[in-house]
């Protein structure tokens, strides 16, 4: 028969089976559902659950949030050390619980140890989930940073993992890289950090999530308090997930740091991240690196990025951004005064585009780091982002990249000018066709005038010559030239060798090297 239930019981209802026995309705267990045990009656026997050993852990997550197949209290999961051996029955007498249970048990009955490591709780989940327990998890899940990339957990060993860190106190950092979670397991995860308030960082990249993940990740970061990082590269995102990572990005709360690349994020996903962007007072830094974003997508993350007050580094390479794109870009740098670093390369951006850029930097005074590399803008796109630079006594630029892209002669002769102005400014650029101007002095010439100028004699190319002999060997005299610094090119130390060595035997007498050298 069933057991009267306490008036003001927090616990989940009962209801009468028909075979007269108790039943109860599924409930979450660290944002894992389960169904626990019934309580005992008034004689326990072998392997039954004592119910003051199990640990209920009243979770935010629902039963729609996370779905399982296998009940973790099935396998009697304990959150205690060591068990007692029952010689004799319990008493009928009950007494109640603090929880408003009855309860056959004795109340000064000593109680076991609790497992802070909580390495007993995930073997036991493990069980229950029907998967082998991770080693290295065992032993390192009381550090600090665990990494645990290419172990193959799947969804299932995933729960298992959720299930401990729950209650881990420890783990701050944690790499669950390539481990074909799915959406299960990504879900999991998310209902775990609903609960858990130490992680400040997870790496999910490259775990198939999919758009039941991405749900579970949204869900999550609505409420999550700790996480800074989170990194969900790899996870075959579409314009679908991108919908509830938008949600998430928007309620977001703590999370500073967002990896999206390598997801296949289109337009409509554009247009609904532009939106989550503007709105964002948390994130500092977001890659979206290597996705599908163009058009009308590429133009609403440019207006979102106008709009953000906290966004300081920005990944959008490997996108189609175009025209339509940079110009919105150019637009948003004119009116945003946070963002720092600007990652656009490989973006299919043209001479127009490059000067819609530029035209944002001619009032952009925080920008540091420019990425523009590996676009078909041209030298003359090149020369146009450093002419504003050339305009803008406020500039903040210290590094732009125009990797990948020929410059030419008029570009040149600018940076030269606008080094006076910004000589801390790196500038990385493709010069093939730049023509280099070779040297009217023959070499012998210039390493006359070195020797000169620094006040060197013969005998300081031969301090590492065996003056004995009466000739030296080329080979030795040229490493000597270089070890001294004489700024010769590898052409010239050629033909310098070439001109010494009339006879071409390798050598060279000590007296013609010393008249050709002071003549």
């Amino acid at each position: 028969m069933g057991r009267k239930k306490k008036e003001g019981s927090m616990l989940p209802s009962l209801k009468e089976g028909a075979d007269g026995e108790e039943s109860i309705y599924k409930r979450p267990y660290a944002g894992i559902n389960c169904r626990p045990p019934g309580r005992p009656r008034n004689s326990y026997s072998r392997g039954s659950v004592d119910p003051k050993k199990i640990t209920r852990v009243q979770s935010s997550a629902s039963l729609e949030e996370i779905e399982t197949t296998d009940c973790l209290f099935r396998a009697g999961v304990k959150t205690t050390q060591g068990s007692r051996k029952r010689d004799s029955q319990e008493s009928s007498d009950e007494e109640m619980t603090e929880s408003g249970w009855e309860t056959d048990l004795e109340g000064d009955e000593p109680e076991d140890t609790f497992d802070i490591t909580g390495k007993s709780t995930y073997v036991e989940a493990c069980k229950a989930y029907g998967v082998v327990p991770i080693s290295y998890f065992l032993r390192f899940m009381n550090e600090a940073e665990v990494s645990m990339m290419h172990h193959g957990l799947g969804p299932q060993g995933a729960k298992a993992i959720a299930v401990c860190l729950v209650t881990n106190t420890t783990i701050v950092k944690l790499n669950l890289k390539d481990n074909s979670l799915e959406g299960d397991g990504g879900r999991a995860m998310a209902a775990m950090l609903k609960e858990n308030c130490y992680i400040t960082e997870i790496d999910l990249s490259d775990n198939k999530l999919g758009v039941r993940g991405a749900k579970g990740i949204a869900s999550m970061l609505k409420e999550n308090i700790s996480l800074v990082k989170l990194v969900l590269s790899g996870n075959n995102f579409e314009d679908q997930a991108a919908k509830y990572v938008a949600k998430g990005i928007l309620f977001a709360q703590k999370l500073e740091i967002l990896d999206l690349s390598h997801n296949k994020m289109g337009d409509l996903s554009g247009e609904v991240l532009g939106s989550a962007i503007a709105q964002n007072i948390c994130l500092q830094e977001l890659n979206l690196s290597w996705n599908h974003v163009r058009g009308a997508g590429s133009v609403a993350i440019a207006i979102g990025l106008g709009g953000n007050i906290v966004l300081k580094v920005i990944d959008l390479s490997y996108n189609g951004f175009e025209k339509d794109g940079a110009s919105a870009l150019g637009d948003a740098l004119k009116v945003n005064f946070t963002l720092v670093e600007l990652n656009v390369s490989h973006n299919r951006i043209g001479t127009e585009g490059a000067i819609a850029i530029a035209m944002g930097l001619k009032e952009n005074t925080v920008l540091k780091v420019l990425n523009i590399s590996y676009n078909p803008m041209q030298g003359a796109g090149c020369y146009g982002v450093l002419k504003v630079l050339q305009d803008n006594p406020k500039t903040a630029m210290e590094s732009l990249d125009f990797s990948g892209i020929t410059v030419n002669k008029d570009f040149l002769s600018l940076l030269r000018v606008v080094k006076q102005y910004l000589p801390d400014l790196e500038v990385t650029y493709d010069g093939n066709e730049v023509v280099k101007v070779k040297s009217k002095a023959p070499p012998i010439e210039k390493l006359k005038s070195y020797m000169k100028e620094n006040d060197l004699e013969v005998m300081n190319f031969l301090e590492k010559v065996d003056l004995e002999n009466t000739s030296i060997n080329l080979q030795e005299f040229q490493d000597a030239v270089k070890n001294v610094g004489v700024p010769l090119s590898d052409t010239e130390h050629k033909q310098l060798m070439d001109f010494l060595d009339k006879d071409k035997d390798g050598e060279i007498r000590f007296s013609v090297l010393n008249e050709l050298l002071k003549s």
